[in-house]
């Protein structure tokens, strides 16, 4: 995640002993890779229930940070494991099974102010497709790849975050590259 996770554990046993301030900065510390991460496993048909999830994730954090044993996985990976349970949680109470793809989104992705305003249509085309590519992943794949892409996971901690064997992983991030590389295969050269 680009950042120094050295003091995650001591900051989560900080805030048990009372410590306001050590959650706060955990919080800012992954708050957006993980309501990113939450948002994006819901897709496009649940976008709704993201705030609400998102806040049980981190109620669920602050209640049991005594539980979290930095001994069998990072804070990120149980952080993301919590963060998954809760979206899994939601998809069985709502009896979820399909997930469309999604275009909205592509308005959150700000394209570079230099850009003419052709390349900004362009730039805006490429992120719906892009976008929509992802959304479109079957959903233990795209979990897999927006934990690693998005959420700057390794492998190992993927792995502990899913259940899911090291392998398994790494086949689900390999299929899941592969899908996009065919999806977006037409998108390149329109946009290149």
């Amino acid at each position: 995640m680009d950042l120094d996770a050295s003091d995650d554990g001591d900051l989560l046993r900080a805030h048990g002993a009372g410590d306001a301030q050590a959650f706060g900065r955990l919080y800012d510390r992954y708050d957006p890779a993980c309501f990113r991460f939450i948002r994006r496993l819901l897709g496009p048909a649940q976008a709704d229930a993201a705030e609400d999830l998102h806040q049980e994730v981190w109620i669920a954090v602050a209640r049991n940070a005594a539980t979290f044993d930095p001994g069998r996985s990072t804070f990120a990976a149980w952080l993301f494991t919590i963060a998954r349970n809760k979206v899994w949680d939601h998809f069985r109470r709502q009896k979820v099974a399909v997930l469309a793809p999604a275009h909205e989104d592509a308005a959150m992705l700000v394209p570079d102010p230099g850009q003419s305003p052709l390349e900004q249509v362009q730039s805006r085309e490429l992120a719906h497709e892009i976008i929509a590519a992802v959304e479109a992943l079957p959903l233990e794949q795209r979990g897999v790849f927006v934990m690693f892409a998005d959420a700057g996971l390794s492998l190992e901690e993927i792995a502990q975050a899913t259940g899911a064997t090291f392998e398994t992983v790494k086949s689900r991030l390999r299929y899941a590259r592969e899908k996009l590389r065919q999806s977006l295969a037409g998108e390149r050269s329109a946009h290149v």
